[in-house]
C-alpha cells in the first residue's frame, strides 16, 4: 500500500496507470475529458490519437492481444463513449482485457439529458466484465485497482470506468493497492485432481483422440504445454479461429481449423473421434454445425477457466474448471507416449484426398485470393503479426497463412466485426515494434476505418496493408449465391474508390497487383519499404471460400469446391 497523498481525479488516473505498468494509451479527446487530457500534456505516458473512437478501442484490443496486458482507452462522454460500443463487444466476445475510461457529464447533470450525456454504464452492462460510474472521488483509486484486476484475471475481458467531468477536478487522498481482493470473485486456476486423473485415464484408453483448442490457450500462454501434450501422446490438434497460433501451423499433427470453413480432415476427425480434449474453447455454432450430430462417437473432456462455458453448448463428460496451461501441465505429468498410429494414418489419408482448394474451376481465374494469402505467408518472417478484418479474406487467411506462434494472429472471432483489422494492426505495431505487422483486409471492411490512414502516416508506422479487393461484400455475396438464388442485393461494390489514389492522398505509399507476378513483386517491394504501405490486390470477384458447411448441417457434410 503506497502512502496517501492528495491528488486530483485526473492525476489519480495517470498515477494508477503508471503503477499498473501501462505505457501506451489509445484515445480521442472531448469536452468531458479535458481535465484528463490537460494532465496528460505533461505526462510521460504515450498516447495515440486516432481518428475515430472505434479505432481506439480496436487498437487497444490489438495491443492487448499481443502483449497479454490490458489495453487502455480514453474517450469523452456521449458519442465518444457510444463509439466504443462495437469494440467493447468485440473484446468481450473474444475475452480480451481492456480498461476503458470515459468522461461523463458533471454529476449534477446526470439524468437530465444534458448535452452529450449517455448512460454508457447501462449501455455496456451486457458487454463488459464489469463497469463503474464514479460518484465519489475517494472511491476512484480502489475502482481503478479493481478494474485492472478484473480485466486481467480469470476469464479476461473489458472493464469500463465512467467518470463525471467534475470528479476529474476534485481532490482526495490517493492510496493505491494492486493486491486487490473482491468478495465473491475467486477464479479457479488449478484443475480438480480427481477430474484430471479421470481425464488421464480416458486419454490413455482412447484410440482416436483429438485436441480441440481455442483462444483460451493463447490467453493462458499454454502453447508449450499443448505442443508437449500433442507430441507426447501423439494426438492430432485442431484449433478454432481464435486458437490459431497456439500450435505451429506447419506441425505434422496440425489439422487446421474446424467448422463451417474448416478443413475436411479437421471436420472428419471431429466426427469420427472417440475423445475430444477441448481446451479453452466454447464450441461456437460455426464449429459444431448441427449440434445433435456433433461428435456423436466421442467422450468430451472440457477444460476452461470460465465454468459458465462448460456444458453451455456441448455437454462434457469430464468438466475441468481451471487455467488451461496449468491443467495441461497436470495432464502431462501423468501421461505416457501414446499409440495412435492407425488413427494418424486415417487422418493423413483425408488430408491427401481433400487438400484446401486453391481456386474454383468454373470462374475465370484472374488473380486468386488464395494465391495472394499464400504468397503473403511465404514471404513473411515467421514472427509476423497478422491482423485481419472479417469476411472471405479472414477465412482464406485462417486457411492459408501459416501461423507458427501465439499472439501473432489477431481477428474478431465472436462478434465478427468488420473494421477491426486495420486499427488492431496499429495497436499491434505499438505492442511489438520489433516485428513486422501485416493487415489483411477486404474492400468492404477497410472502408469502415479507412480514416486511420491518417494515424499511420502521422506516426510513420511500419505497417503493410494487404487489401483483398473483390469489389463486393464477399462473404455476404457468397451466401446470396448459395442460399438466395444469386439475388445479389446490395453486396456488389462496383463504385468502390481507387484505393491507390485514396492511400496516396493520405500520404501512404500504394501499389496495385492484378496478376500473380505483380502480386509477388508488390509484396517483395512493400516488405523492403519503411513506413505504411498499401497493396491493392484486385482479385477474382467470383471466388468463394471452400470448404463450406451449410448452416445447421453436420460438419461432415462438406461442400469442398473441388468440382465447381
Amino acid at each position: 500500500m503506497m502512502k496517501e497523498k492528495m491528488l486530483k481525479g485526473s492525476a489519480m488516473i495517470l498515477k494508477a496507470l503508471e503503477l499498473e505498468g501501462v505505457d501506451q494509451v489509445f484515445g480521442y479527446p472531448g469536452g468531458a475529458v479535458l481535465s484528463l487530457y490537460n494532465q496528460l500534456y505533461d505526462s510521460s505516458l504515450k498516447h495515440l490519437l486516432v481518428r475515430h473512437e472505434q479505432a481506439a478501442v480496436h487498437a487497444a484490443d490489438g495491443y492487448a492481444r499481443v502483449t497479454g496486458q490490458p489495453g487502455v482507452v480514453f474517450a469523452t462522454s456521449g458519442p465518444g463513449a457510444t463509439n466504443l460500443v462495437t469494440g467493447i463487444a468485440t473484446a468481450y466476445m473474444d475475452s480480451v482485457p481492456l480498461v476503458l475510461i470515459t468522461g461523463q457529464v458533471a454529476s449534477r447533470f446526470i439524468g437530465t439529458d444534458a448535452f452529450q450525456e449517455a448512460d454508457i454504464t447501462g449501455i455496456t452492462l451486457p458487454i463488459t466484465k464489469h463497469n463503474y460510474l464514479v460518484k465519489d472521488i475517494k472511491e476512484l483509486p480502489f475502482i481503478l485497482s479493481e478494474a485492472f484486476y478484473l480485466a486481467s484475471t480469470g476469464r479476461r475481458g473489458p472493464v469500463l470506468i465512467d467518470i463525471p467531468k467534475d470528479v476529474f477536478d476534485q481532490e482526495a487522498p490517493f492510496a493505491y493497492d494492486q493486491k486487490c481482493h473482491i468478495a465473491g470473485y475467486n477464479p479457479t486456476y488449478s484443475g480438480h485432481a480427481g477430474q484430471v486423473n479421470r481425464a488421464v485415464k480416458e486419454i490413455r484408453d482412447a484410440r482416436r483422440p483429438v485436441i480441440f483448442g481455442g483462444g483460451g490457450l493463447i490467453r493462458s500462454s499454454a502453447d508449450q504445454a499443448l505442443r508437449e501434450l500433442a507430441e507426447t501422446a501423439k494426438i492430432p490438434v485442431i484449433l478454432s479461429l481464435m486458437g490459431l497460433g497456439a500450435f505451429p501451423g506447419d506441425n505434422g499433427l496440425f489439422l487446421g481449423m474446424p467448422g463451417m470453413h474448416g478443413s475436411v480432415a479437421a471436420n472428419y476427425a471431429l466426427t469420427e473421434t472417440d475423445l475430444i480434449i477441448a481446451a479453452g474453447v466454447r464450441f461456437d455454432d460455426r464449429v459444431t454445425g448441427k449440434l445433435d450430430s456433433f461428435a456423436e462417437k466421442a467422450k468430451i473432456i472440457h477444460i476452461d477457466i470460465d465454468p459458465a462455458e462448460i456444458g453451455k453448448n456441448v455437454m462434457a463428460d469430464i468438466p475441468i474448471v481451471g487455467d488451461v496451461r496449468l491443467v495441461l501441465e497436470d495432464l502431462l505429468r501423468k501421461l505416457k507416449p501414446g499409440d495412435t498410429g492407425k488413427w494418424l494414418k486415417q487422418i493423413e489419408s483425408w488430408q491427401e484426398k481433400y487438400p484446401l482448394p486453391l481456386g474454383s474451376k468454373k470462374v475465370e481465374r484472374g488473380l486468386l485470393p488464395q494465391f495472394v494469402i499464400r504468397e503473403l505467408s511465404r514471404l513473411s518472417e515467421p514472427n509476423t503479426i497478422v491482423a485481419t478484418d472479417v469476411g472471405q479474406h479472414q477465412m482464406w487467411t485462417a486457411q492459408h497463412f501459416i501461423v507458427r506462434t501465439p499472439k501473432r494472429f489477431l481477428t474478431s472471432g465472436g462478434l465478427g466485426t468488420m473494421g477491426y483489422g486495420f486499427p488492431a494492426a496499429i495497436g499491434a505495431r505499438f505492442a511489438a515494434p520489433e516485428h513486422r505487422v501485416l493487415c489483411i483486409t477486404g474492400d468492404g471492411s477497410f472502408q469502415m476505418n479507412i480514416q486511420e490512414l491518417a494515424t499511420v502516416v502521422n506516426n510513420n508506422l511500419d505497417l503493410t496493408i494487404a487489401l483483398i479487393n473483390n469489389r463486393s461484400l464477399g462473404m455476404v455475396r457468397q451466401w446470396q449465391e448459395f442460399f438466395y438464388e444469386k439475388r445479389y442485393s446490395h453486396t456488389l461494390l462496383a463504385e468502390s474508390p481507387d484505393f491507390v489514389k485514396v492511400a496516396e492522398a493520405y500520404g501512404v505509399k500504394a501499389l496495385r497487383a492484378v496478376t500473380e507476378e505483380e502480386a509477388t513483386r508488390a509484396i517483395e517491394e512493400a516488405y523492403q519499404l519503411k513506413g505504411p504501405v498499401l497493396i491493392d490486390f484486385v482479385v477474382n470477384p467470383g471466388e468463394n471460400v471452400y470448404p463450406m458447411v451449410a448452416p445447421n448441417h453436420p460438419i461432415n457434410q462438406i461442400i469442398t469446391g473441388g468440382d465447381l
